[in-house]
């Protein structure tokens, strides 16, 4: 495969510096878009539910395909919170899933995936090596969880957390639209000093292939310039969708990390997120999509990836676009740097549109003086 890239290389060099018509070329086939709803549901064959708790100011957000997909993860974060994620592992023997949860409540949060689990095992979805009367299926729903604990709603919970039914709701209704902001796994999140919440964005190449994310947002990390409103990854936004205000000309003090939580503490703070895509490629090209979207995160959040962060992303295929023909790691380098752009944007989108739960107090982006 090494010597078929490296000869391949050479030709490509040599055709990016020749004039081509829009569309000549499939590895650059032209600008492309946001998606119609920009929205991960952008990607064919995707829905969502969310539910949350405004007593407890926490919430789950559910990512579920219409069947099983092929998924792969990657971690980044110095105290994630996952379930499941090992059985994505490449040489073990299930790499598919029937759904993706993110939701807050630090520990408590991934007893969610126990609702998910028993809504899609009543259905008869799940893994299964061979069918056998009276034995159920078993979903596969790997999880993330986000710090939401101290955000001052009432988690006396006892012995009943609430996660699990917050998840059967969210079930009960998923959609092909998403409520951003301050919903679902990003209700009680906080990205830095503002508000966070749960963000989405997608991308349709001239091509058709389509790329989306989601994201509930909880840093450690600033998503906004130092001094400033605009947000890190506003040289990649798509007309107005967080604001409109661009990429920010300011220097930046590289130990001001801005409107980051100046006093982390283990635990508290983590980003996660999901990215999907209808093109048909395997687990294994989709662990390099994962880690290729990690910057993402790099480019919206600073700093990001810290001891302090759990940060999570699944990476998901529905298979509906077979790859075009052409060396197939460079397909999968260009849905990588799709899926990193896409989901800078979807971090940005989460805290413009996040407002402020009921008794919570704070500033949020649309608050900070212009």
């Amino acid at each position: 495969m090494l010597l078929g890239l490296t000869a391949a290389l050479p030709m490509l060099a040599a055709r990016a510096t020749q004039p081509r018509a829009a569309g000549a070329d499939p590895l650059h086939p032209g600008p492309g878009h946001a998606g119609p709803t920009n929205l991960i549901t952008d990607v064919a064959g995707l829905a969502v539910g969310e539910a949350h708790d405004p007593k407890a100011r926490t919430g789950v957000t559910v990512i579920l395909p219409d069947q099983r997909v092929a998924c792969a993860v990657d971690v980044r974060g110095g105290g994630p919170g996952t379930r499941e994620t090992d059985a994505l592992t490449a040489g073990n023997l299930v790499r598919s899933v029937d759904a993706i949860v993110l939701s807050g409540g630090s520990v408590y949060g991934l007893g969610s995936a126990d609702g998910v689990a028993a809504w899609l095992g009543a259905r008869g979805r799940g893994f299964s090596m061979t069918k056998q009367p009276g034995v159920p299926p078993s979903p596969i729903v790997p999880t993330a969880i986000l710090f939401d604990l101290a955000n001052g709603g009432d988690k006396n919970w006892g012995l009943n957390p609430p996660y699990r039914d917050l998840a059967l709701r969210a079930m009960d209704r998923p959609s092909r639209t998403v409520d951003l902001g301050t919903a679902g796994a990003g209700y009680g999140a906080q990205a830095g000093a503002l508000k966070g919440g749960l963000g989405s964005a997608s991308f349709v190449t001239a091509d058709g292939l389509t790329v989306g994310a989601l994201v509930a947002v909880n840093s450690l990390g600033s998503v906004v310039v130092p001094g400033t409103r605009h947000f890190w990854a506003g040289q990649f936004e798509m007309g107005r969708e967080f604001g409109g205000l661009g990429a920010s000309a300011a220097h930046v003090d590289p130990e001001d990390w801005g409107r980051a939580k100046f006093n982390p503490a283990a635990r508290a703070n983590t980003t996660i997120a999901c990215i999907a895509t209808d093109a048909d490629i395997d687990a294994d090209d989709l662990k390099r999509v994962a880690m290729m979207a990690q910057d993402g995160l790099a480019r919206a959040i600073r700093p990001v990836h810290s001891p302090f962060d759990g940060d999570v992303i699944f990476a998901l295929s529905t298979g509906r676009r077979p790859p075009p023909p052409g060396p197939r790691p460079l397909y999968v380098a260009r849905l990588g740097a799709l899926a990193a752009d896409v989901l800078a944007r979807a971090v940005a989108r989460g805290v413009y549109e996040a407002t402020l739960p009921p008794g919570m107090g704070g500033p949020t982006w649309k608050s900070l003086p212009g």
